[in-house]
């Protein structure tokens, strides 16, 4: 069955945006020519799932829309035009993502932004979270998780810490057999 990955970068006190969804402090990431694994993750999905938000904050870049190849649901209580490939989607997420993980592919990048996080982990719908955090201190902005009305169990899987001094953690949902 197909796995929903939160695949996502926070500073270390735990924000993935700053003040105005200023994204920034990512570039000290970037400027390290390393991509952290990024490019063999990507291979490993082939749909996407992100919130209206984070479209809106990738499409003001001006490169157009990064995942061309791959199906696309922008979570939004609004459907409208898009650039890109995306289906803006404002129905059941339950009801989504058990179809998506239903059907033959590959697996499933859960993208952000916090709210739709929020959202997949309050719904027990998130299989692997992969984080990303980069040694910067941002003070303010929007917090990857929200609070949110949950308790969940999680089992690390691996981390690696790169000479940039990004950690990155790879956690599974631990299912408690009674």
């Amino acid at each position: 069955m197909r796995k929903v990955v939160l695949y996502i970068a926070q500073s270390l006190d735990g924000y993935i945006a700053g003040e105005g969804g200023d994204l920034g402090w990512l570039d000290m990431a970037a400027r390290e020519g390393e991509d952290y694994g990024y490019g063999e993750f990507i291979k490993s999905v082939d749909t996407v799932i992100m919130g209206r938000k984070t479209y809106d904050k990738v499409m003001s870049f001006g490169i157009g829309f990064p995942h061309p190849d791959k199906k696309c649901y922008v979570i939004s209580r609004k459907r409208r035009e898009a650039e890109g490939n995306p289906e803006f989607y404002g129905g059941n997420l339950g009801e989504l993502v058990w179809r998506l993980r239903n059907e033959e592919g590959k697996d499933i990048f859960l993208d952000g932004g916090a709210e739709v996080v929020r959202e997949f982990l309050e719904r027990d719908l998130i299989d692997e979270y992969v984080i990303s955090i980069l040694p910067v201190l941002i003070g303010s902005g929007t917090r990857l998780f929200l609070e949110h009305e949950i308790f969940l169990k999680l089992r690390l899987v691996s981390s690696r810490a790169y000479d940039s001094g990004l950690v990155q953690l790879r956690y599974e949902r631990k299912h408690d057999c009674l």
